[in-house]
């Protein structure tokens, strides 16, 4: 391979690492810690996570939540039990005051995302109301509401796919139109900018090379969709996590390789892939 596009924006989701320093920072403070929830979509964070708390004792709970699987549900249960740092995704925390409001409100909430995905999980626990999730374009077809008359907001997971977002805001509105059922008031792009640039550029490397390269864990749901971004435009596209899943195979006939990672992938196993492909292949 003679040339690597790498991202010119850096990889890292700044709130992610944001709660790693606000972990740290914590534990100097407090001395003992546990935690409980998850950290991140990947592994990775995670990992660091563990030799942070290592020599740590069990002395007290905190619940933290980069892209938040909390939902309102658990500060009412917990509050008065545990000590609860909330350290929630600024652009997740947006999300889930506009349901909580709209709902409020009487708005029927539609959630455009991955229901099995925390974050979805998490918006959807802070709805006043009904609320429903809407992943796929059946889903958004067959979506119906009670009453003509009800109002619609419409949000979506902040790592969710910009195009298929659009795509899916486009049936609802059509739906709208057509049935006259929707009265759609608000529809809001909740997506986070730094994933919809990503996901700008990761499109524009994957037509301009002969082989992609996509870093990152395997249930990290920003990095599955940079994969299918990817795919579509490059069919030589792989989803690896370090080095060791690299293949010579993946490179025969390969002048230009491509190389773009997940929010919370560490610059250290991007670098070392880049490398890899460099001094093997």
């Amino acid at each position: 391979p003679q040339i690597f596009f790498l991202f010119k924006d850096v990889f890292h989701c700044s709130c992610l690492f944001s709660v790693m320093r606000q972990i740290c920072d914590y534990g100097k403070e407090a001395g003992t810690m546990v935690k409980v929830g998850i950290i991140g979509a990947t592994g990775y964070a995670g990992q660091e996570l563990v030799r942070i708390l290592l020599g740590h004792k069990d002395a007290e709970i905190v619940w933290y939540g980069s892209r938040s699987f909390i939902d309102k549900k658990y500060y009412e249960v917990f509050g008065n039990m545990f000590q609860i740092v909330d350290a929630t995704c600024p652009f997740v925390k947006k999300i889930h005051r506009i349901v909580e409001e709209k709902s409020r409100d009487g708005y029927h909430i539609v959630i455009i995302g991955n229901r099995e995905h925390p974050e979805v999980m998490g918006i959807e626990g802070w709805a006043q109301g009904p609320a429903t999730i809407i992943q796929t374009e059946e889903e958004a077809r067959a979506f119906e509401l009670v009453s003509e008359s009800e109002k619609v907001c419409v949000v979506a997971q902040t790592t969710f796919n910009y195009n298929k977002f659009k795509e899916l805001v486009e049936i609802l509105c059509k739906k709208r139109y057509d049935n006259n059922v929707l009265n759609i008031l608000n529809i809001l792009n909740t997506i986070c900018n730094a994933t919809e640039e990503r996901q700008r550029e990761a499109k524009n490397i994957a037509g301009e090379v002969d082989t992609m390269l996509v870093v990152g864990g395997r249930h990290s749901s920003n990095t599955q969709k940079l994969f299918e971004i990817c795919k579509k435009e490059c069919g030589n596209t792989y989803y690896i996590q370090t080095p060791v899943d690299l293949d010579s195979e993946m490179f025969q006939c390969s002048s230009y390789v491509g190389i773009t990672a997940g929010a919370s992938t560490p610059n250290k196993i991007i670098e070392e892939v880049q490398e890899h492909v460099r001094i093997k292949f």
